[in-house]
Parts: C-alpha cells; sequence; structure tokens
C-alpha cells in the first residue's frame, strides 16, 4: 500500500499514461496539484501566459501526436479562460483532457472566491465532464477521460478538482492501466458491399475526404481507394494533406474559398463518397444545391453525423480506417478516362488563381516562398482569416498532420501557441505559424512563452493593419461602409518581439526579401518575420454567405 494525496494521485495516472509535457498557468484552487507536479521526474510543465494559450498548446500538441494532451488551469476566471480552446477542440476533434481546480466542496455553491461551475459551462463543449467527488474517485476519472478523449470522434474532456480533494489522503495498492480506446463500431459489411457496388457502378464518382481521415489514421488507405477506382478527391480544410496536393487525382479544397473548377466538378458527381466528414456549411454551401445530382455514401465514427445535413443512400457508422481497409479489396480496379478528362478540362476552364505567386511581397508569393524554403517536415500552422485562406489555398500539403488550423470554430489567436504545442511535440521539425495581425494580437503575450522555451517556431505575420475577412465582407456585401474592421493605430510588431526577446526580421526593410525570409527560416530557434501585404488584396474566389458553391464570386 502507498498513500498518496488526490493531487499526486493525478500526477501518477498521468505519468502512467504517457504524458510527458503539459501546459498551464497556476492558481489557488489548483496549487496542490502543481505542488505534486513539481516532484515529478517524468513531466515537463511549460508555463503559458494565458489560460487560453495553454489550452491551444495543448491541442498543437495533440493535433501533430494524434493522442491526448493535457492542460492545466486553477477555478474561476482561469477554467473560464479555457473555455475558447475547449470549444475550439469539440468542434475540430481534438483529443484533449483538461484539468481545472475548484473551490473545496464545503464552498461550491456559495459564491467563494474565484467559484465558477465550470462543470455546467462546459456540458455543450465537451465529450464528457467529471466533478471529482472523492479522492478514491481519480482512479476511475482520469483513466476514463482519457478513454473517452480518444475514442470514437475524438474531443476534448474535462476534470474538475475540488481543492479539498487535491488534499485528501488514499491508500491505494496499484494504479489502474493506462486507458485504450473503447472498441470501433461493428462493420456493417452489407453496408459496405452496397457502397463498394454504387463505386464500381459510378460514371463521375468523387470523393470527399474530412477531419475524420486525418484523425484515425486513415489518409493512406483513402489514398489507395482514390487512385483504385479513379476518384477525383476533394479535401475540406480539416483534411489538407490527407492526399498531397499535387497528386494527380487532388482537386484541392472544396467549399466557400475553394477553386472555382473543384466546385464545378462536384456539381458534376453523380456519386459522392464522403469520409470523415460532416458537410459543414463552410464546405458545402447551400445543402439543398450541393451535389445535386449524386448518390451519397457517407462513413462517419460519429452516428449522429449521418443523415443530419445530407441523407445518405449509404449511411456506414464505422471508424472510417476499418471501413477503408474493408472497402478497397471490394472496388473494381477502374482508370475512368472520360471523367478525368472532364475534370481535367474544368481544371484548365477555372483554375485556381494565384496572382503574385513569384513575388514574395505578395501574399501568395509569401506563402509561396516559405514552402520552396521547406521540406515536407515542417508544421505549417495558422490563426484565422484571410491569411488562414490564402495558405489553405496556396500551400503544398502533402502529408497528413502537417497542417494545423481552426476550422470549426475559427478562433483568431489559435495560431502561436498551437505552433508552439507543435513545437514541444515534435521539436526537430521546423514549425511555422501563419498570422495576420488581428489574430496575432489576440494571444501576443505567448511570445515569451514562445522566448523561453526556445523553441524552433516561425511567425510569419501578414500585416494588413485590419481585420482582413470583416474589411472584405464589409466591402463586398455592405455597401463598402468600412465600420471597426480597420485600425487606426499599428503598433510596431518587430520592437514587440524584441521585447519578448524574440528575434525578428522584417521583410519590408529586407534588399532581398527572398533570401532574408530563408535565413530567417533556416536559423535555429523562434522567429518573427514581418511583412506589410494589400489591405486591397481580397481571398477569391469565394462563395457568398448563403449562396450555393457554384454562385462563386471573383477569381
Amino acid at each position: 500500500m502507498i498513500q498518496l494525496t488526490g493531487a499526486q494521485l493525478i500526477v501518477r495516472l498521468l505519468e502512467r499514461q504517457g504524458v510527458r509535457t503539459v501546459a498551464g498557468v497556476p492558481g489557488g484552487a489548483i496549487l496542490p496539484f502543481y505542488d505534486a507536479l513539481s516532484s515529478s521526474e517524468l513531466i515537463r510543465h511549460v508555463l503559458a501566459r494565458h489560460e487560453q494559450g495553454a489550452g491551444f498548446m495543448a491541442q498543437g500538441m495533440a493535433r501533430v501526436s494524434g493522442v491526448p494532451q493535457v492542460c492545466i488551469a486553477s477555478s474561476g476566471p482561469g477554467a473560464t479562460n479555457l473555455v475558447t480552446a475547449i470549444a475550439d477542440a469539440c468542434l475540430d476533434s481534438i483529443p484533449m483532457v483538461v484539468i481545472t481546480g475548484q473551490v473545496p466542496q464545503a464552498m461550491i455553491g456559495t459564491d467563494a472566491f474565484q467559484e465558477v461551475d465550470i462543470y455546467g459551462i462546459t456540458v455543450p463543449i465537451t465529450e464528457h465532464n467529471f466533478l471529482v467527488r472523492s479522492a478514491q474517485e481519480l482512479l476511475e476519472v482520469v483513466p476514463d477521460a482519457f478513454r473517452i478523449a480518444m475514442s470514437g470522434r475524438p474531443g476534448p474532456v474535462l476534470i474538475d478538482v475540488p481543492k479539498d480533494v487535491q488534499n485528501q489522503l488514499i491508500s491505494i495498492e496499484e494504479l489502474p492501466p493506462p486507458a485504450v480506446p473503447d472498441p470501433t463500431p461493428a462493420l456493417d459489411l452489407a453496408a459496405i458491399e452496397e457502397a463498394a457496388r454504387m463505386i464500381n457502378g459510378a460514371q463521375r464518382p468523387v470523393l470527399y475526404l474530412g477531419g475524420g481521415v486525418v484523425h484515425s489514421g486513415a489518409a493512406p488507405l483513402a489514398v489507395q481507394l482514390a487512385e483504385r477506382a479513379g476518384l477525383p478527391t476533394t479535401m475540406t480544410l480539416m483534411a489538407l494533406g490527407a492526399m498531397p496536393m499535387d497528386h494527380h487525382l487532388s482537386i484541392g479544397m472544396l467549399g466557400m474559398h475553394g477553386a472555382r473548377y473543384t466546385n464545378f466538378v462536384l456539381e458534376e458527381a453523380d456519386v459522392l463518397i464522403c469520409v470523415g466528414a460532416r458537410f459543414d456549411d463552410r464546405a458545402i454551401g447551400k445543402a439543398a444545391q450541393f451535389c445535386p445530382r449524386a448518390s451519397i455514401v457517407h462513413i462517419d465514427v460519429d452516428r449522429s453525423e449521418l443523415h443530419k445535413i445530407k441523407n445518405a443512400h449509404v449511411a456506414i457508422h464505422a471508424d472510417v480506417n476499418v471501413a477503408l481497409a474493408a472497402l478497397l479489396p471490394r472496388i473494381d480496379p477502374i482508370i475512368r478516362e472520360a471523367w478525368l478528362s472532364k475534370v481535367a478540362d474544368l481544371k484548365t476552364r477555372f483554375p485556381m488563381q494565384l496572382p503574385g505567386i513569384e513575388d514574395p511581397r505578395s501574399h501568395y508569393g509569401l506563402i509561396q516562398a516559405v514552402a520552396d524554403a521547406l521540406d515536407d517536415e515542417a508544421v505549417i500552422a495558422t490563426d484565422v482569416g484571410q491569411h488562414q485562406m490564402w495558405v489553405a489555398q496556396a500551400y503544398p500539403f502533402r502529408r497528413p498532420r502537417q497542417w494545423l488550423t481552426s476550422g470549426g470554430l475559427g478562433t483568431m489567436g489559435f495560431g502561436m501557441p498551437t505552433a508552439i504545442g507543435a513545437a514541444l511535440a515534435e521539436p526537430e521539425r521546423t514549425v511555422v505559424c501563419f498570422s495576420g495581425d488581428g489574430s496575432f494580437k489576440m494571444n501576443i503575450q505567448e511570445l515569451a512563452t514562445l522566448a523561453e522555451e526556445g523553441l524552433n517556431v516561425k511567425i510569419v505575420l501578414m500585416n494588413n493593419n485590419a481585420l482582413g475577412l470583416v474589411y472584405q465582407q464589409q466591402t463586398l456585401f455592405y455597401g463598402k461602409r468600412l465600420f471597426a474592421s480597420k485600425y487606426r493605430t499599428e503598433p510596431d510588431f518587430v520592437k514587440i518581439a524584441e521585447g519578448f526577446g524574440v528575434p525578428a526580421v522584417d521583410l519590408d526593410k529586407a534588399e532581398d526579401p527572398r533570401m532574408a525570409l530563408a535565413e530567417a527560416l533556416r536559423a535555429p530557434g523562434p522567429c518573427l518575420i514581418h511583412a506589410t501585404i494589400d489591405r486591397e488584396q481580397f481571398v477569391y474566389p469565394m462563395v457568398p454567405p448563403g449562396a450555393a458553391n457554384t454562385e462563386m464570386i471573383g477569381g
């Protein structure tokens, strides 16, 4: 028998689960846990400068590793500062375990200092959450949290631990085994057979990949399916890299800012094979007019997504890795020359236009210059806004988990702390965060964390001194009534970065911006790379809000 406090038990359980890095910010109600964590020889703690930053650091670690990662906060404002990062993880299906301190149980419900019902607040944005009532419960709760976070459709799980539970003594004989995911759903082989018949008999099939393909590790199988059946393949924002963007069957990203030809190809499809995607409005536009000629095969591990937006002719509730492995042997090898010729014709007539791609001082040219200076081992993160869409359109993603972006929630301030998390999990890689000036200022304090950790994170700041997508929509759809979308002052981001201890390069002042960029990307450690971008450069093509994908404007 060994005697531990609840806090020490949590640390032991995290160690046993294989957790080696956590991010957080301490406070009164979580201090017993921090005291216990200080004695751990296995777990490294990264001190974020804001709890939201800690949440996104955990996300960055989870997005590149594929396994649940941990962030820590105290009660009250510490816990509520995590809410946005939790909601973001929920919408993008990112496995994460969130541990918060809570006031002692006797004080719950008394409006005690820094008391907030974080359990109640996070019910809609977690896979599950726990309010722990005794140290004994931790033996089940902590492994359960990891099991739930990585089972089925992944997502965040919250454990709220009152301070008295952290201090409570418990005697135990042995620790429970590390959590493993639940078994995958039983496969409906009749549905698999029907899906194979539809695909084999199709004249104009399209493969539509979502983030679930990346989460389940099914990208290689998805590429094999496309190659075997001659399937033009489109990817959602979350699935970029599941198939290399320069693969001969790739038709790139669909939806609001996809290429015109991509959306026109989908308009022609007679069978749509949707794998691990949820028919998000930014991907499909007006649902009633999306793929109007197509019968739909939908494979998803989350049963609630089947028939939710589009009715599927064949709905398969399964882990997509398992489903694709069963489907592949049933697919006839087909070249589909006529269909692929039609796709090539549409691509020639309606290509993705990337003006200024050769000019490193333009938005597309800057992205291309970054790509030219890196190999496929690099990780690319973004914040949210015009820069995010430009990168999605122009960067040549070639592997899963290379691309980290906030898709479902679209959270400004996501980029830099997520990039920090990616570098913590995979320090051998170069991590590049493309950001806009609006997004960057929302978690700019994490420059201090980046400097302290000395991570190989490069921030490419595309600065138009505006909230670019807001400015764009006001210009296009609100009669050019520009309100609260342009900043009246402009900070000196180079000085700010240097003030935090992060080296900086200003491409505006570089005689040879391409060379200055390449040198900054090659140098070890963190760096801010600043570049001014023309405010009047918009993201095109664009599907107007509420319109069908074929009603794109621009580009």
